[in-house]
């Protein structure tokens, strides 16, 4: 099965079409704007610039859960906070290296949108719109939705249930969560109630309301499947899995309780046809509330950095490092100059504790410490030579991701910004080495390369670094062979550099 963010799915089924003005839409049976393209992007400075100093109300007050074994009201939920629950349309134009709208930035995806012969990318200025869903969350219109919804748009609407409409400004996104922020110029709105994500359990009722396909205030019912989800390429997202029905258009809406509290995002879908096939995926209202604060307060989110590569542990490693039970983050390698290097983390190490609760798996420690502030302190307690040690770490600033920097077109450079795979994404490709794309511009973009690629080869030579990479280019060849993967297909990318 294949990952995507439900508002990029209809592309898989062959459901998107070019319309006469270059605009993507859903075919002639629902007449209505497709959804957005997969990919998130950072807002312009500008944008965040504005969103530092602009007063913004505060938001509806945590709400206690519902008892447990409570019969949910759907209909009360829906009347009560159905018109807090937003469609949005946009309206943009793709970049250079920008994939085409429906298609997700995971290399497991579909390699070719429609069948061979198409570009791997769209054009550079197609224009293009979309839809998704939000809920507004203070009365004087901050509204939450996805960052995938409202990436790279000149126009934000937001449609409320009685038929009014708003040109929305983006106060901030953050890729690396999926979660935006946009403000309303508009006062005494719905709002919804906030719940709490952590008093969830597996089998728990939960509602989603949206506009799937373009269809407004659509609700839709399920049960939580699991929670802590991690999924490939969204280390900081511990994801609720629901079986509520959502759908492209869903992207970015509410997932409520049974007591008609939020509790997540709805957020990406696992499907081979396009459409819903019983697992969909949730941004916990924790972490959107969290992304929420900083972006409102600061215009941007800063997160910690501990500066280490880790793995899930099987029994046969448990065992061979003296642990009873697979439990813990394994260290593979510490980077040279951060703040697990300073505090003397080595690779070997076993990541058992944070602050004193448990590790099970490499993605409970990127959660935990993705939701920290740089500068904190944490105590970590570390397996190492078969006995337990204590280790209190100053946590470090997280770098800016190489998909918010515009990658360089210049003479002789390939206009890519790479980063490793991770062991699951080499597991789920199938490789033993290569580099991802996270983003792509100038020359590989023109040759139809896209975020969420797999970058095997250069000139017949596996790839193992960006440095491997630059060394060729040092030469300054006026053209490369880039073996790329997606999904289960290799290809071979001639890309001009002249």
């Amino acid at each position: 099965m294949t990952l995507k963010p439900i508002t990029a799915a209809l592309a898989a089924a062959g459901l998107l079409a070019v319309g006469s003005a270059g605009a993507w839409s859903v075919n002639e049976y629902f007449h209505r704007p497709a959804t957005v393209a997969s990919v998130a992007a950072s807002t312009t400075a500008t944008e965040a610039s504005a969103a530092a100093v602009l007063p913004v109300a505060a938001t509806a007050p945590v709400a206690p859960p519902l008892a447990a074994g409570t019969v949910p009201d759907y209909r009360g939920i829906v009347q009560a906070y159905g018109p807090a629950v937003v469609g949005i349309t946009v309206q943009g134009a793709h970049k250079a290296g920008d994939s085409t709208p429906g298609m997700p930035s995971n290399p497991l995806f579909e390699f070719f949108r429609g069948g061979p012969g198409q570009r791997f990318a769209p054009p550079e200025g197609q224009p293009f719109r979309g839809q998704g869903s939000g809920f507004i969350i203070s009365a004087d219109g901050l509204v939450l939705t996805n960052a995938h919804v409202v990436r790279e748009v000149k126009e934000v609407t937001v449609k409320l249930s009685d038929r009014r409409e708003f040109r929305a400004k983006v106060l901030g996104t953050d890729p690396a969560t999926d979660v935006a922020v946009l403000k309303l110029d508009a006062r005494d709105l719905p709002v919804v109630a906030l719940g709490n994500d952590k008093d969830l359990q597996v089998g728990d009722r939960v509602l989603a309301i949206g506009s799937p396909f373009g269809f407004e205030q659509t609700a839709t019912q399920g049960i939580v499947s699991a929670k802590g989800r991690s999924l490939p390429g969204d280390s900081y997202v511990p994801f609720i899995q629901t079986d509520a029905a959502v759908n492209p258009g869903n992207s970015g809406g509410p997932l409520f309780d049974a007591g008609g509290r939020v509790v997540g995002i709805n957020a990406q879908i696992y499907s081979q046809s396009g459409g819903f096939q019983g697992l969909a995926f949730a941004i916990p209202i924790s972490v959107a509330l969290q992304v929420k604060d900083q972006i409102v307060t600061h215009g941007k989110v800063e997160r910690a950095r501990l500066g280490v590569s880790l793995q899930d542990l099987s029994q046969p490693l448990a065992e061979s490092f003296g642990l009873k039970q697979p439990d813990g983050a394994l260290i593979s390698s510490v980077t040279p100059g951060s703040a697990a290097e300073k505090f003397e983390l080595k690779a070997g190490d076993v990541i058992t504790r944070i602050d004193g609760q448990p590790v099970r798996t490499g993605s409970d420690v990127s959660t935990r410490i993705g939701a920290s502030a740089p500068g904190k302190k944490v105590q970590l307690t570390v397996w190492r030579d078969k006995s337990s040690r204590d280790v209190e770490v100053t946590l470090g600033a997280a770098e800016p991701s190489p998909a918010a920097q515009a990658a360089a077109d210049t003479p002789g450079s390939l206009g890519l910004a790479l980063r490793p795979l991770t062991p699951a994404e080499k597991q789920q490709a199938k490789t033993a080495h290569g580099l991802v794309v996270e983003n792509a511009g100038g020359a590989a973009a023109r040759a139809g390369i896209r975020p969420g690629d797999v970058l095997l080869s250069l000139n017949g030579q596996p790839v193992e670094s960006a440095e491997q990479i630059r060394g060729v280019l040092a030469g300054k060849p006026k053209q490369v062979a880039l073996l790329i993967q997606r999904a289960e297909q290799r290809i071979f990318v001639p890309v001009e550099l002249g």
